[in-house]
């Protein structure tokens, strides 16, 4: 049967639809929860092959997946994060300085696993579908595969953590990224003690969940409509 005509079932049961959104709306970024247990293999391909079947602009999969488990590799990354946290302190101010140094923003050394997700922009050559206007697109579709990654770990268990305070070169360095390649993300993995009920920054008080009446418009930027049924349901 050609690829074109191959179905595949539509409808979720209402007990799949409310694991979906449990597991949206309790996935959370792990840094200080981690537990030595290991994550066994087959539960790590079925997170990789998550992240491998997001969608990708003119289905271009400009993704690879580093994972790491060395300690020593580790180790270097965790040196550039540790030299970007330094400067990010310096770049609050007064209480907020403060409260930034008390955070514990990765677990880079105590998550058994890490994956770097990188975006290669020249994969499939210079023109794809769906990129000729926007070139960022493939930026993007590398995002959607890091949340594919992330809420396939919440269902396996498994917590994650975002690194994103390094500079990119110095990451490039510590896991021999090539110049060209683009790293998106780099994923602490590990099995944890616990989940908070809310955002650590958020129960930390850095900043308040925004109430969905403040984001949301109906027809054009800005524009509210007070009388608008679903506004009452969000």
């Amino acid at each position: 049967m050609p690829a074109s005509n191959i179905q595949t079932d539509p409808i979720f049961t209402d007990e799949e639809r409310d694991a979906v959104y449990r597991c949206i709306h309790t996935r959370r970024d792990t840094r200080g929860q981690f537990t030595p247990e290991p994550i066994a293999d087959e539960v790590l391909a079925r997170i990789l092959r998550a992240a491998h079947a997001a969608p990708s602009v003119g289905f271009m999969q400009p993704w690879d997946f580093i994972v790491v488990k060395d300690k020593a590799v580790k180790g270097k990354v965790h040196a550039a994060f540790e030299k970007a946290h330094a400067e990010a302190a310096m770049m609050f101010e007064g209480d907020q300085r403060d409260t930034y140094r008390t955070l514990k923003l990765e677990g880079i050394m105590e998550a058994p696993v890490g994956i770097c997700i990188t975006c290669d922009r020249s994969r499939t050559g210079p023109v794809v579908i769906g990129r000729t206007h926007l070139p960022e697109m493939d930026l993007f579709s590398a995002v959607c595969a890091v949340q594919n990654l992330w809420l396939a770990a919440r269902a396996e268990n498994v917590g994650v953590g975002w690194v994103s305070i390094a500079h990119r070169n110095e990451l490039r360095e510590a896991l021999g990224i090539p110049d060209t390649i683009h790293p998106i993300a780099y994923l602490c993995l590990g099995r944890v003690t616990h989940l908070y009920d809310k955002p650590e920054l958020e129960a930390a008080g850095w900043l308040p969940r925004m109430p969905m009446a403040d984001i949301t418009w109906f027809d054009q930027w800005h524009q509210q409509a007070g009388d608008e049924p679903l506004l009452k349901l969000l």
